[in-house]
């Protein structure tokens, strides 16, 4: 669930030939020439880490020069030699931006990790240097004052409104004294978040549990051995298994290992990320980036950084955030603790005298889920092979919104395991790339995300979009599918979801195109899209036995349905505990935080946090909210009401692929980008605002 989506930057711009390219210069650096791949798409074969730099440089320098002539202007501004002339810039920095930060958090080396160090402050500083312009606010002031005189259509009028409103939250009204500050911040912020992300990839990369015989096997099923083999083969412990850091790694060897001994160990150093002694110890960035943004919020006239953030969401108010929480906490700790004492009576039940401890809970859970509904996840797995769920994922889009998917043979991506596939419209035209990253590998961050290396607009010729979701799944042994959890396979929906966003989108502008929304709207596509993964209509079709070819048994459906809302609970406690900390974390004053992790545990104290429960994402490893979730994790249940009462509107036609619906969908929240107020997006779909009914039924919490 990684919002992982991408890191919020400024939007990439059209990515047409760069102007100031030379043909000597295109002959020497792939980057800076006219790419003539398929469909536009980087051309990775011939991009070598040397090049980065120097395009880099030459990208600074061209959208320095553009940005220039734009302030510089002595006419007076319209929204054509400004605000078109501001989305119209930047076209080689986007490119070649996009290429590097894809690649150094999808397939990275020590190099493009030194280069991310060196970069990261100069794309702040950049980017900040144009936003504190006093003479390009000047004008884009001048225009949002006459913005009603202006005859702009409703999304231009957006795109004016939305470019004043970034100026003036990066500080464009502050004194110089205090924008010389704000520069200062945002540079060793871009420095800090860039070393917090290589720690956590670091600590990832370096631990790993090696499985010799079948007593370390004990437990786990045919198709979690025969991948963890795989992985030992891959990191040359040859005849062995091996357990790591990937959750989809280490979540099913604490679900499914008997050793309990080695599920404490692999539980500890999960959660321990970013938290230990050493040169990968991202507890003093914490202290200091919480500073740092508290600082900036204060700068602007917020009392927090909590307080800065929400004011451009849906949410507005931590006040408002706090009674959603709120609501749900006090029922998902009930919930936990029926939970609990129901895996404690099973242990005891089979002799094992212990308290649940949170090495425990995924296994005994797993035990009792067995019991109770006659389902576990070693009965599900074979019938959820990845290309299947590739495959229904994309037919889903197909029901639903009518786009097809052609898989491109041989696709020269940057790594072998890369896969794409062209995408056409209704009417078989061209729509956009859609890029597959789907297995975990030492060089790739983990977690999963959507991300883009070019974005839709409409400007001058326009250009499509070109998508990529990365997942970190454990890869089949040698000739064997690839086989899923169910949350694996509902996080493929979920990113394809926020995939779907950027793919469909179809607005004028590259600032206000696909994912550019409030974070807190912006995990409705990908959360809503989960849905359709449960549905017979899905399953009955997709979820093909590997070895048989038989479909999944009805009567296994129903016990998966009818299991859909088991250890909710935990679920629910594990992920909101982790929101009220980050917004804990940023509503305080940053002086009184101190040592982050004594912080953590006395605001879980706080909230009476179950001691058999770790939050999903602790401090020193909590990449969302050092990134662009600062004080927006919450997002994800923001969105969870949205997304459940959405999906009811297509329960209510009695066809949860109902075309008139879907239509609606698509105008208002897939293709619509940030066309409009988010709130408004979703009442012009649902016809109204939405209940928070739907969220507490789906996690099982209602009454």
């Amino acid at each position: 669930m990684t919002k992982s989506i991408s890191a919020r930057t400024r939007p990439a711009s059209s990515q047409h030939r760069p102007k100031t390219s030379t043909t000597a210069r295109s002959k020497q650096n792939p980057l800076l020439a006219r790419w003539s791949t398929a469909f536009g798409a980087p051309p990775f074969a011939k991009i070598e880490t040397k090049h980065f730099r120097t395009a880099l440089n030459a990208a600074f320098r061209e959208h320095k020069a553009e940005i220039e002539k734009i302030a510089s202007n002595t006419a007076r501004s319209t929204f054509a030699n400004t605000v078109l002339a501001l989305e119209k810039s930047g076209t080689l920095l986007a490119r070649v931006g996009a290429v590097f930060g894809n690649l150094e958090a999808s397939d990275s080396t020590p190099e493009l990790q030194d280069i991310a160090r060196e970069m990261s402050p100069r794309f702040a500083a950049h980017e900040t240097q144009m936003l504190l312009d006093a003479r390009l606010f000047r004008r884009i002031d001048d225009l949002y004052e006459r913005r009603d005189a202006l005859n702009l259509n409703d999304e231009d009028k957006r795109v004016l409104e939305r470019h004043h409103l970034t100026f003036v939250r990066a500080g464009a009204r502050l004194s110089a004294a205090a924008k010389s500050r704000v520069k200062a911040i945002n540079a060793r912020l871009a420095s800090l978040v860039t070393q917090f992300m290589q720690n956590v990839l670091k600590d990832e990369q370096s631990w790993r549990l090696v499985l010799d015989g079948k007593r370390d096997l004990a437990g786990l099923p045919e198709s979690f051995v025969d991948a963890a083999k795989r992985a030992a083969d891959d990191q040359g412990f040859k005849g062995k298994a091996l357990v790591t850091l990937a959750r989809s790694s280490v979540e099913g060897f604490l679900t499914f290992s008997s050793r309990r001994d080695l599920r404490e160990q692999a539980f500890k150093a999960w959660i321990a990320r970013g938290a230990g002694d050493g040169d990968t110890d991202n507890r003093s960035i914490v202290s200091e980036v919480v500073a740092l943004r508290s600082e900036y919020a204060q700068l602007m006239g917020f009392r927090s950084f909590a307080e800065f953030n929400l004011e451009d969401t849906m949410a507005k108010k931590p006040e408002n955030v706090h009674e959603l929480m709120t609501a749900v906490w006090s029922k998902a700790v009930s919930r936990a603790a029926e939970e609990r004492d129901a895996l404690a009576e099973y242990a005891r039940a089979e002799g094992e005298n212990v308290d649940i401890a949170p090495w425990d809970w995924r296994y005994f859970a797993e035990k009792v889920r067995k019991e109770r509904f006659d389902l576990d996840e070693a009965e599900l797995r074979p019938y959820l092979q990845l290309d299947k769920m590739i495959a229904a994922a994309f037919d889903c889009a197909t029901r639903l919104f009518g786009l097809q998917f052609r898989e491109i043979e041989n696709f020269a991506g940057y790594h072998p395991d890369v896969r794409a596939w062209e995408v056409l419209d209704k009417s078989g035209a061209h729509a956009g790339l859609f890029i597959g990253d789907y297995f975990a590998r030492p060089s790739k961050r983990s977690g999963a995300w959507m991300s883009s290396f070019r974005t839709q607009h409409m400007l001058g010729k326009g250009q499509h979009p070109i998508i990529i979701n990365v997942l970190n799944f454990a890869k089949g042994g040698d000739g064997e599918p690839t086989l899923l959890s169910f949350d694996d396979a509902r996080t493929l929906f979920h990113e394809f979801g926020h995939g779907l966003h950027g793919l469909l989108s179809n607005v004028t502008y590259p600032s206000i195109a696909g994912t550019a929304v409030s974070t807190d709207f912006v995990e409705l596509p990908s959360q809503l899209y989960e849905h359709w993964l449960s549905t017979p209509q899905v399953l009955s079709r997709f979820a093909v036995h590997y070895q048989t070819g038989d479909v999944m048994p009805k009567e296994l459906r129903e016990r998966l349905q009818a299991a859909r809302n088991f250890n909710q609970g935990f679920a629910t406690v594990e992920y909101t505990a982790s929101a009220l900390v980050d917004m804990a974390l940023y509503a305080s004053d940053a002086s009184d935080i101190g040592d982050i992790e004594k912080f953590e545990a006395e605001t879980l104290k706080k909230i009476g946090m179950p001691p058999e429960i770790v939050m999903r994402h602790r401090l020193p490893h909590f990449m969302h909210i050092i990134g662009g979730y600062a004080a927006g994790y919450y997002s994800y249940l923001w969105s969870e009401v949205m997304d459940a009462d959405a999906f009811a509107a297509f329960e209510e036609t009695g066809d949860v692929f109902d075309p008139a619906t879907a239509v609606k969908l698509k105008e208002f929240i897939y293709s619509a980008g940030n066309r409009r107020d988010p709130h408004d997006a979703y009442v012009a779909f649902r016809g109204r605002a939405p209940k928070i009914d739907g969220l507490l039924k789906k996690r099982g919490l209602a009454a």
